[in-house]
């Protein structure tokens, strides 16, 4: 089996590893409601997109 022949440099090893941090999911308001939504996703509160109904949310009230 392959085995390394030079052990790998932790600068090597960093620069492999810039593009795995997490980042924290995006957010926008509504414009309807004003609750917070994932752009461009129908809104789970009022269920308006861009200003338009798009699907009819049951109310418990």
């Amino acid at each position: 089996m392959p085995v390394p022949k030079r052990r790998t440099s932790s600068t090597r090893r960093d620069k492999r590893r810039t593009h795995d941090a997490l980042t924290a999911p995006a957010y926008s308001t509504c414009s309807n409601c004003g609750e917070p939504m994932k752009p461009h996703n129908v809104c789970k509160s009022c269920g308006f997109y861009k200003g338009k109904q798009i699907i009819e949310l049951k109310s418990d009230k």
